[in-house]
């Protein structure tokens, strides 16, 4: 049975829903303390207060914060309140960057597809329809749960093309603002004298998918940031590493266009037969919490059920 203190925190950057708020929920139930940092409008609220009562509920140190994290004021005072929560004997065990804050338009303008439009006209010859109702049929189908459709449905896209400040804003948002927290999290000594940094990855680091440029480019930032943070915080107890979950079905995720097809993509092709849960992220954060994984640093860990080796 794994057990935390309630003076070793978590500080989870993005925190009111999916990994994060998943970590957080496990961590506690684990004896640790928890501070979420979030970004959420208040008609959200009602939801996400539900989820922080279940996380109060085991009776740990609890921090929620609803701030920019992004900015320095936000940032120095969810800081300043985390000192305040821990005290003299709390000590930040935990950093975890699980920011979801992107810009998903598309590179190119996106194009027609006739292969796609051939395949309907086709099988709607063979079954005697109307294209447009085959393609209302398809389109039904696939939101009821017909996964082997996803090639026959066309994924909508913004009409707008990311431009050069899109992409500075999603690196710095969802890859390199993890920096700044590192290092005022170290400089007022917060830090455990064993700490872990994590990183949240996906497959688009190195897939490209369209809409998904921007966030890519931010993810492998991430991923080079925590490779930094390994080597130069090492001397100081802390180690950092980056997660690649599986596709799975958050709120962050169900933005991204085409986000219905990556998930029957993910389902169909993952060799367990199922997407993955933020359940399954968030139990192998809280193994990487342990003593025992003490020694892993630098590395990106896949918790996907094998989908990333997997073909369809």
């Amino acid at each position: 049975m794994i057990e935390f203190s309630d003076t070793q925190w978590a500080l989870i950057l993005g925190g009111s829903s999916g990994f994060g708020l998943a970590t957080a929920k496990k961590l506690a139930r684990h004896g640790m303390s928890v501070c979420v940092v979030h970004r959420d409008r208040r008609g959200a609220m009602e939801r996400i207060n539900k989820e922080f009562e279940e996380i109060k509920g085991h009776g740990n140190g609890f921090v929620a914060l609803n701030l920019d994290a992004l900015s320095d004021t936000g940032r120095e005072t969810a800081l300043d309140t985390l000192g305040e929560a821990m005290g003299s004997t709390g000590r930040v065990r935990l950093v975890m960057h699980s920011i979801a804050f992107g810009n998903l338009k598309p590179l190119a303008p996106v194009a027609d597809d006739p292969d796609q439009d051939n395949a309907i006209d086709v099988l709607a010859s063979k079954l005697d329809m109307a294209p447009e109702d085959l393609r209302a049929s398809v389109q039904e189908a696939f939101a009821d749960g017909a996964a082997a459709l996803h090639t026959l449905v066309r994924p909508e896209y913004s009409q707008y093309q990311l431009e050069d400040e899109d992409f500075e804003r999603t690196i710095f948002a969802m890859g390199s603002s993890l920096v700044s927290w590192v290092r005022d999290v170290h400089q007022r000594g917060f830090f455990a004298d064993d700490a872990r940094v994590l990183g949240m990855t996906s497959e688009g680091n190195t897939t490209a998918w369209r809409g998904y440029a921007a966030v890519s480019a931010a993810k492998v930032t991430l991923e080079s940031v925590c490779r930094a943070i390994a080597l130069e915080y090492a001397p100081y107890g802390i180690r950092a590493n980056t997660v690649q979950a599986g596709v799975t079905n958050t709120p962050a995720l169900r933005v991204i266009p085409g986000s219905a097809q990556m998930l029957a993509v993910g389902a169909l092709r993952n060799p367990l037969r199922r997407l993955t849960r933020p359940e399954d992220v968030a139990n192998f954060i809280c193994l990487l919490c342990t003593d025992e994984a003490a020694w892993v640093n630098g590395a990106l860990l896949r918790v996907d059920g094998g989908e990333c080796i997997a073909s369809q």
